[in-house]
């Protein structure tokens, strides 16, 4: 939030966790510009429980983490588990609740989620962020049928990979428990998750991803689903294929031809 320095953004804490803080920041908003028009839900926890929000009127920055609590199912924590819904669904919930009323008294309003190529088809050892990030597209098809008749546009952006400060707050390298059953994917996990690796992997640039995503968010007559980032497009087409199929191959490239390859490189 540091580079919402132009003079035209108003810069106000919010914790999307916390219903006294959304509330208080929509009533400030409210209080000084009469109305809010846009909400974008861009709340995402990385492995430092660091929150990410925005709420604003006229201006959005936006960026979008493609994994988050990494690690097989069985292993990660259910407090970590419950921490990343909290934040990244529960979240979202709260803040169009906290907005809704305010846009359907006007008729008018958008209201953005930020939800993530993975939300569409997982990929391993990224579950939990992945199944957080599905049901934020589920409740976005939700509210955008519901909000219908109140005259809000709903948006979900479907975000692939965007180079954001985000990977550099993960702080340590990531690695399984002793008591894992995947202690075999264990060099696999810590590669794909490097937070060194993830910040120098191909990735949209913001600018260009906020580019797109406001260009259609702010048209007169917004569209349904943005899709935008790196993969964002090869992943849509890829939810046409059969999901047997499209599972195993992710399994196939993304685990085990890397294990292979980590394995020739030792």
């Amino acid at each position: 939030m540091a580079s919402l320095t132009d003079a035209s953004v108003e810069r106000l804490r919010m914790d999307v966790t916390d219903e006294t803080s959304i509330k208080a920041a929509v009533d400030e908003i409210v209080e000084r510009e009469g109305r809010i028009d846009i909400l974008v839900n861009n709340a995402g926890m990385t492995c430092s429980g660091e929150l990410h929000s925005t709420l604003v009127r006229r201006s959005a920055h936006m960026n979008a983490l493609f994994g988050d609590r990494a690690g097989p199912l069985v292993d990660v924590e259910l407090e970590r588990i419950k921490q990343t819904f909290d934040t990244n669904v529960f979240g979202t919930l709260r803040t169009a609740k906290a907005v809704i009323p305010h846009m359907a008294v006007r008729k008018s309003g958008t209201i953005v989620n930020i939800g993530s190529v993975v939300g569409e088809i997982p990929i391993p050892f990224a579950g939990i962020y992945s199944a957080s990030k599905a049901a934020v597209h589920s409740i976005t098809e939700a509210l955008y049928m519901e909000c219908l008749p109140l005259g809000i546009s709903v948006v979900l952006v479907s975000a692939g990979a965007v180079r954001t400060n985000i990977v550099a707050n993960m702080g340590t390298h990531f690695s399984v428990p002793p008591t894992t059953l995947y202690a075999e994917y264990a060099n696999v996990i810590a590669y794909e998750f490097d937070p060194t690796r993830m910040a120098n992997a191909s990735a949209t640039p913001p600018e260009d991803f906020a580019r797109a995503v406001v260009g259609k968010s702010l048209a007169k007559a917004p569209v349904r689903v943005v899709v935008a980032g790196l993969g964002s497009s090869i992943m849509r087409i890829l939810g046409w294929f059969p999901r047997g199929w499209v599972l195993r191959i992710f399994w196939s490239q993304l685990v085990e031809k890397q294990r292979t390859a980590l394995a020739k490189s030792k």
